[in-house]
């Protein structure tokens, strides 16, 4: 998932990219969040980014983001976090909630960026 963690602060901060998008999406305001909080960026599994899609991605296992949620959890879990803020943009937004659902305790805030409704 091309996972980073940036910054240094004692509060950690996680970005997710909507669809279409990947992690350059938060380039702007890294720096500026950076100085104050630990800021987890990653790719999802149908970004262009990501070097081999083909292997990663499977359309049947992706068609509701309930897969996503599980792969968003299991990041936060790998990367040792929780009680994260959570910034998810666009489809991200809907992610996050069903992952805060899952595993609350991974969550502290969730802020959805003009996120879309789950279908």
């Amino acid at each position: 998932m091309n996972a980073r963690i940036i910054g240094s602060g004692k509060e950690s901060v996680v970005l997710a990219h909507g669809f279409g998008g990947d992690q350059s999406l938060w380039d702007k305001v890294l720096p500026v969040l950076t100085q104050t909080y630990q800021v987890v960026v990653f790719d999802w599994s149908f970004s262009g980014a990501i070097k081999e899609p083909n292997t990663l991605f499977d359309p049947a296992k992706y068609c509701s983001y309930d897969a996503f949620s599980d792969d968003l959890t299991a990041l936060l879990e790998e990367l040792n976090l929780d009680s994260t803020v959570f910034i998810g943009h666009s489809m991200s937004g809907m992610i996050g909630c069903i992952a805060s659902i899952k595993k609350p305790h991974l969550f502290k805030k969730l802020i959805l960026v003009g996120s879309s409704p789950r279908s």
